[in-house]
């Protein structure tokens, strides 16, 4: 328990920073809702998805990368309050309570992970307008692998984040690392028909896995929509070690300072 204590003062102080910097939910949620309408709806004419079924639409195969989008930015937004807590001195003082260093992680990952997912989830009701039915099974099942990957994405951001001492210097690292991440995860484009080389990079970006449970689970009535993604099976299991490992590090990059 009192391991515990620091883990949920440090959660609640996200989710209470959260709610009073209303700035963060339009930088989050809106933005990547804009990139879906705008690039969706401009690509969707000309753009049919390789290895989909039929008529599906560039819209519909968006979607799925938009609710990772929504991920990747709270994220950013979230972990970039480690940078802006070093500057305020808050971070010292936390550092110097008796608390073991993964607690302090811990905390900063889970209020992360929930803001994300809570945004995620919304954005999850926007399904039907893009004809993809759901079901308690594919709610509940998107869900889980929203949490997977947005506690992946903001442990990352804490790897970054507790190694600088700038904010601009953590939007540019951010920028070269998170979002080719994204781009290269089939979030944007299907690794069929792409070059060999490029393929390649998109079967080792590990959030190509946490995209490809998360189609699936989206289409659980319907697997001819999700395209030639890998198996639910290895794709929960590759992104519940790249969760588990990036945590890890960001425990050891905070032990670090």
């Amino acid at each position: 328990m009192q391991a515990l204590l620091p883990v949920f003062a440090l959660w609640r102080r996200e989710m209470v920073r959260f709610v009073r910097q209303r700035s963060r939910i339009s930088g989050a949620f809106a933005q990547p809702l804009v990139f879906w309408l705008l690039l969706g709806g401009g690509l969707n004419a000309s753009f049919q998805p390789a290895g989909t079924a039929a008529g599906t639409s560039y819209v519909a195969y968006f979607y799925p990368g938009t609710i990772a989008l929504v991920l990747l930015f709270t994220a950013i937004f979230s972990t970039i309050s480690t940078v802006e807590d070093r500057k305020a001195g808050f971070l010292q003082g936390v550092l110097v309570a008796p608390v073991p260093r993964s607690s302090i992680v811990l905390g900063q990952a889970m209020g992360g992970t929930s803001l994300a997912v809570i945004q995620g989830m919304m954005f999850l009701a926007l399904a039907p307008l893009v004809g993809i039915p759901l079901s308690l099974a594919s709610i509940v099942s998107s869900f889980l692998v929203m949490c997977l990957m947005a506690l992946a994405l903001t442990s990352l951001g804490l790897i970054i984040a507790w190694r600088m001492d700038s904010t601009q210097g953590f939007h540019a690292i951010m920028n070269l690392i998170l979002l080719p991440i994204w781009f290269l995860s089939g979030a944007f484009f299907p690794a069929s028909g792409a070059p060999a080389p490029l393929r390649l990079l998109m079967n080792l970006d590990p959030l190509t896995y946490g995209m490809a449970a998360l189609r699936r689970c989206l289409y659980l009535s319907g697997s001819g929509n999700v395209g030639p993604v890998p198996g639910m099976a290895s794709s929960l299991l590759i992104t519940l070690i790249f969760a588990a490992a990036s945590f890890a590090f960001a425990v050891r990059s905070a032990s670090r300072v």
